[in-house]
């Protein structure tokens, strides 16, 4: 397996897809642990359907994961182009060459013609295909046919009888009878070539030793192989992996939204997942386990050791359903594993874009008190916007807990200042002691005292441990914010 060569082949016709994520995620690791080389190419013959974002989206993407590759864009290596639009002429020669041989033939059907036959053959009930009306033209009937400005495109020449094999290392032995194979389309009339020839030259000329694709083309492996065949060409080693469903478990993860099964709506780009404050390393540890399982037992993997471990063996064929909440309690135990510093670097650029005046040193202090509580690092957004505004919103009434009435109230936050300012250091456990003092002998519970308390420092009735809280918020904003808050209260 020393000369493992895999890659991954996105066509840029949207964005960076989780399902697409996980098809490169496996090309990858399976390249890495056999110490092969990983080629990325972009297939980009189909103009019609080209996104000129798609292709930035798409590495950006794969970098934040943490990704990279040996060769393709922006990394060249001895096999290039890695763009398929500066490759025309190679499938342009390997298509005469297929027609030259008697494997391939030019079809002068228009686009109406092949509609209108469709139609009819739906009309009587026979599968709708091409009827294969230009498979025996003489040279004569070309030639008259070209005449009238005719552009044709190419077709692959399908036997007729008997079948195709080939083997899929997660599926096993694969067969086809020729009867069902169609003659598809192998070079368009504009010169550009359709997936099933561009994939078959690429693949061999940069001798690509496994394919590790989706299993939405296992239908299109047996054309391919008769391509291979036709050629004389050595096929490469098929694995078709399995597909992700949606939450819900109905159908395959949608390409654009996806809902959960109480309605709500998901993130399906990876994009959109770095944007929701998902972390590389959660993205990448659930996405090796979307499919493949380690031992069955254990979730929480770091990037070597799923390296190490990572064989086609255990690659399920059967689909596998995207959980968010499993995604989401993956983040979270990420999360906590993280340095200190680490983390506040990772949540500085959430709360600036937020519009909040968030500085690395004052984060670094809120991190030991939200880190067991976010879930993503777009949360602590939510959680801390209060340290970096100057003014509170939140209704007076939130001040006055159960069973409390406003003069209740009133007395805490002025018991709390009075301790508070009188402190010589505004420190946790000083802080701590002397609002632990209060409480007690005010004859409320702590839950209503400190409840009150915590609205009026933080404007929230759930927010951070409150000690550390206040400390972070220092002595004289923490008492300008009392003082505020018995502004708000209606008390005589």
């Amino acid at each position: 397996m020393s000369d493992v060569r895999v890659r991954f082949a996105p066509s840029p016709t949207g964005f960076f897809h989780l399902g697409s994520a996980r098809s490169l995620l496996f090309n990858w690791l399976f390249a890495r642990h056999h110490g092969g080389k990983f080629i990325l190419r972009i297939e980009d013959t189909d103009r019609t359907r080209y996104h000129a974002e798609a292709i930035p989206d798409m590495l950006d993407g794969v970098r934040w994961l943490g990704l990279d590759w040996d060769e393709g864009p922006e990394v060249g290596g001895p096999y290039g182009p890695y763009y398929q639009s500066e490759r025309l002429h190679l499938y342009r020669d390997f298509a005469q060459q297929l027609v030259d041989s008697g494997h391939a033939y030019r079809c002068y059907c228009s686009t109406e013609e092949l509609a209108q036959r469709r139609d009819q053959q739906r009309s009587m009930g026979t599968r709708p295909g091409y009827d294969r009306r230009c498979r025996e033209l003489t040279a004569k009937e070309q030639h008259d046919r070209e005449a009238q400005g005719i552009v044709p495109v190419i077709r692959l020449k399908a036997p007729l009888s008997g079948e195709t094999s080939f083997h899929d290392l997660i599926r096993g032995a694969i067969s086809v009878q020729n009867e069902q194979l169609e003659d598809l389309i192998l070079l368009k009339s504009d010169g550009f070539p359709t997936y099933h020839l561009a994939v078959v030259v690429d693949d061999h000329l940069m001798q690509i030793s496994h394919v590790l694709r989706a299993e939405e083309w296992i239908s299109t492996t047996p054309h391919q192989v008769l391509i291979y065949q036709a050629l004389g060409w050595a096929l490469p080693t098929f694995a078709h992996l399995p597909v992700i469903l949606s939450p819900t478990g109905k159908g395959k993860m949608s390409k654009r939204k996806t809902l959960s099964p109480d309605g709500r709506e998901y993130p399906v780009m990876v994009h959109e997942f770095r944007n929701a404050g998902y972390l590389p390393e959660a993205m990448f540890n659930y996405l090796a386990l979307t499919g493949w399982s380690y031992d069955g037992q254990t979730d929480i993997l770091t990037r070597a050791q799923i390296i190490r471990t990572f064989d086609l063996d255990h690659v399920s064929p059967s689909p596998a359903q995207m959980s968010y909440d499993k995604l989401d309690w993956m983040n979270g135990m990420h999360i906590r594993s993280l340095a200190t510093d680490d983390l506040a670097q990772r949540l500085l650029p959430f709360l600036q874009d937020a519009g909040l005046a968030a500085g690395i040193d004052t984060v670094r202090q809120i991190v030991p008190l939200i880190q067991e509580r976010i879930v993503k690092l777009a949360d602590a957004v939510e959680w801390t916007d209060f340290f970096f505004r100057q003014e509170l919103d939140y209704d007076p009434e939130q001040l006055v807990q159960k069973k409390m009435t406003e003069v209740q109230a009133a007395q805490v936050l002025a018991v709390a200042r009075m301790a508070l300012s009188a402190l010589q250091s505004f420190d946790e456990a000083s802080i701590e002691h002397a609002l632990r003092e209060q409480a007690d002998s005010s004859g409320l519970k702590a839950g209503q005292f400190f409840g009150t308390l915590r609205v009026a420092a933080t404007g929230k009735q759930v927010a951070p441990p409150l000690f550390g809280t206040l400390a972070i918020l220092g002595q004289e904003t923490v008492l300008r914010r009392i003082d505020a808050a018995l502004s708000k209260l209606a008390v005589g």
